[in-house]
C-alpha cells in the first residue's frame, strides 16, 4: 500500500466519524449508520495495510540474513 492509500483510508475513517457525530446530533440514524460503516471499511483497510507492512518487514528481515 502506498502512502496515498494510507492517507485516503485515514480520511475515510475521519469522514465516517464526522458522519456518525452529525447523525447522532441530528437524530439521523441513516447518516449515523453510514458513518459507522465508513469507519469499519477504513479500519478493515488499515488492518490489511498493517499486515502487509508486517509481512514486508519480515521479508526484509529474512533478506538481511542471506547476506551473512
Amino acid at each position: 500500500m502506498g502512502f496515498d492509500d494510507k492517507i485516503g483510508n485515514k480520511a475515510q475513517e475521519m469522514s465516517g466519524k464526522a458522519k456518525e457525530a452529525v447523525g447522532d446530533a441530528t437524530d439521523n440514524r441513516d447518516l449515523q449508520a453510514e458513518g459507522v460503516k465508513d469507519q469499519a471499511a477504513a479500519n478493515t483497510k488499515q488492518a490489511g495495510e498493517k499486515i502487509g507492512d508486517a509481512a514486508k518487514d519480515v521479508k526484509d528481515g529474512l533478506g538481511d540474513n542471506d547476506n551473512r
